[in-house]
């Protein structure tokens, strides 16, 4: 069996994000649980005209209802919707943040930004990570008083996929609020790729001096971590 060099690649490749989530939830309180959902049905109507905006799509929406204790008796219930928002055009973001803080949410988490298709990022991210490997490879061939020999195999690492960044930010804000002092504009989105690559050593001579140190066996497989 020839000798064989073993390598790991990393890659990866950024791009201004295009898609944007927001998730917002919705509280209301009552002395029972028709109550906190009558109340809760309120706050929720108002927000209706913001899922209705150019480029937002309701991702989903999640009802819980359940009762509010002091002590070890029951005082009343708390009803809450929690709804995820997609912003398919990120230049209305500020109008649809604007319209979001005013509609009085409890909560609200995001931007979380992300690809439309990351399918062109994850191929450049690919490309660097095989580029990568081949490059470790080359040096330890070189090291051998080798040459790098055909790839053999090549598996893909754990999938660490896109790095979405995140702002976080907590609303409760009076009407028409001014959310151009924030700062959140589109982010880059990381995609990162790693593998494992394979190669053949051939013509293998070791380096003078290191001959007797450092045999090189048919069998031998020499591994390359990446460290990075």
């Amino acid at each position: 069996m020839a000798p064989e060099i073993v390598t790991e690649g990393s890659g990866w490749h950024e791009q201004p994000a295009d898609r944007a989530e927001l998730h917002i939830g919705y509280a209301g309180t009552g002395r029972d649980r028709s109550a906190a959902v009558a109340h809760l049905g309120k706050q929720v109507a108002e927000a209706e005209r913001v899922f209705g905006l150019r480029g937002v799509t309701v991702l989903h929406r999640r009802l819980s209802v359940h009762d509010q204790w002091r002590g070890n008796r029951v005082v009343g219930c708390r009803a809450t919707e929690d709804v995820t928002l997609r912003l398919d055009d990120v230049g209305a973001l500020e109008e649809v943040l604007t319209a979001v803080v005013a509609s009085e949410p409890a909560t609200m988490n995001g931007p979380n930004w992300q690809l439309t298709d990351p399918a062109a990022a994850r191929r450049t991210a690919q490309e660097r990570a095989v580029a990568d490997a081949r490059d470790r490879a080359e040096g330890y061939a070189a090291a051998l008083g080798g040459t790098l020999g055909p790839l053999r195999r090549l598996s893909e690492g754990a999938d660490h996929g896109v790095a979405r960044d995140m702002r976080m930010m907590a609303a409760r804000a009076e009407a028409a609020p001014d959310v151009r002092e924030l700062g959140l504009e589109p982010e880059p989105v990381r995609v990162s790729v790693h593998c494992t690559a394979t190669w053949e050593l051939l013509d293998t001579e070791p380096p003078p001096g290191l001959g007797s140190r450092y045999p090189v066996r048919r069998s031998t497989r020499f591994s390359g971590r990446n460290r990075a």
